[in-house]
């Protein structure tokens, strides 16, 4: 079996990390603000993995997420999964290069199925996150899509149900509701699952301390649990978590950290 993984989730938008609240978004500062005052740099021996996102309100500048995912590279060890706006095989091709190790669509899942078949002929299946952002209606949970800001009428009990017709080798869920609460995950969210549901998940969205993200590793159906919670967990803060973790009998990869 698999173990579990502990993701930290870094938002671009426009030359600036953000921290982001029910999908609104508050500028931080660059990456070397991050790792003045953060130390970032210390950040990927503390996680499975890093996801680093351009959610960018006005028009990408991929030339520009482009450098800074070459920086992150450099300063972070652990494997990275870059994404946002990627619209065609050129688009995956350039984060790919710029040393992400896997790409992570969301948007063009719901407006062009075929472009995830194409990313997946060309780099495997293995190397496609599925991000779906969801929001709670009247007891149910939509699929969102352009950064949260178009609900949609395709549930996510329907989207998953359909995920096995989609090339892709794992999926995060993310909601949109509990994003930067701090109150933890909404684990009604896995409830949506189909009984026997074979891709591998990434939960997100509310992590506030570490209680959060062992409630979510203990979840049989979580593969990975992720945060994109900046002022919680950076310096020493994801360190701490891990271990506590590993404490409480979580089965996550165990990491020399001295």
């Amino acid at each position: 079996m698999a173990k579990k993984r502990l993701i930290f989730t870094l938002l671009y938008d426009s030359g600036s990390f953000m921290l982001s609240r029910n999908f609104r978004l508050q500028k931080v500062g660059d990456i070397n603000w991050l790792e003045k005052n953060y130390g970032f740099s210390n950040v990927g021996f503390s996680i499975d993995e890093l996801i680093v996102l351009d959610v960018s309100r006005n028009e990408r500048n991929r030339d520009e997420f482009s450098e800074v995912l070459k920086t992150l590279t450099n300063d972070c060890f652990a494997p990275i999964a870059a994404g946002g706006g990627i619209n065609s095989v050129a688009d995956a091709i350039k984060l790919l290069r710029s040393g992400a190790d896997k790409i992570v669509v969301n948007s063009s899942l719901h407006s062009n199925g075929k472009l995830i078949s194409e990313l997946a002929q060309e780099f495997g299946r293995q190397c496609i996150i599925a991000s779906v952002d969801c929001k709670q209606i009247e007891g149910k949970f939509y699929i969102a899509t352009n950064n949260g800001s178009n609900v949609t009428d395709l549930t996510l009990t329907k989207f998953l149900e359909q995920c096995s017709d989609l090339a892709i080798g794992e999926i995060c869920i993310n909601s949109i509701d509990r994003d930067g609460t701090g109150n933890g995950f909404q684990i009604e969210l896995l409830d949506c699952l189909p009984e026997l549901f074979e891709i591998p998940v990434i939960i997100s969205g509310g992590v506030g301390n570490y209680s959060h993200l062992a409630e979510g590793l203990k979840d049989a159906r979580v593969d990975a649990v992720a945060t994109a919670n900046l002022l919680n967990f950076m310096g020493d803060g994801l360190a701490s978590a891990r271990s506590q973790l590993v404490n409480l009998g979580i089965d996550l990869p165990i990491f020399d950290l001295h």
